[in-house]
């Protein structure tokens, strides 16, 4: 298989990141996944670009970078920003949070979770002003 690579800039803003994630979802690369596998691909490529617009930059003006590589086992994904860095430089656990039957469903909580589950090879850093999130993105379904 031949590596292909594609990289996009994307405005930390939420109608830019509406755009952007269209526009990762066309490409090839993506299209390559199994049915399950994009719409696992969808649920965290969302997420990583809305994390950082909702909290990285928090309603500051920024740009978000992705990198797409077509590898072995799936899309390798390289995201970058100039945002805040997480708290302890560190990616949140992803736990559920608790649910009490009772009650209705938590607002948040459920991000890190998702993309703990259907990603692999997961990894932060922080790299001078700027943070570098990466993850593989199965060919298969992996649920």
């Amino acid at each position: 298989m031949e590596a292909r690579i594609l990289r996009t800039t994307i405005a930390s803003d939420p109608f830019a990141v509406r755009e952007g994630l269209a526009a990762l979802l066309r490409s090839p690369m993506i299209h390559e996944l199994s049915e399950g596998a994009r719409g696992g691909a969808e649920i965290v490529l969302a997420e990583v670009l809305n994390n950082i617009v909702e909290h990285g930059y928090a309603g500051e003006a920024g740009d978000i970078t992705v990198t797409l590589r077509s590898g072995p086992v799936g899309v390798l994904v390289e995201v970058e920003d100039q945002g805040k860095a997480f708290p302890r430089e560190e990616l949140p656990e992803g736990r559920l949070p608790d649910i009490d039957p009772d009650k209705d469903l938590p607002e948040g909580g459920f991000g890190w979770y998702l993309i703990r589950t259907l990603v692999r090879d997961l990894s932060y850093r922080r790299i001078g002003a700027g943070n570098q999130v990466r993850f593989c993105l199965p060919r298969e379904d992996n649920v």
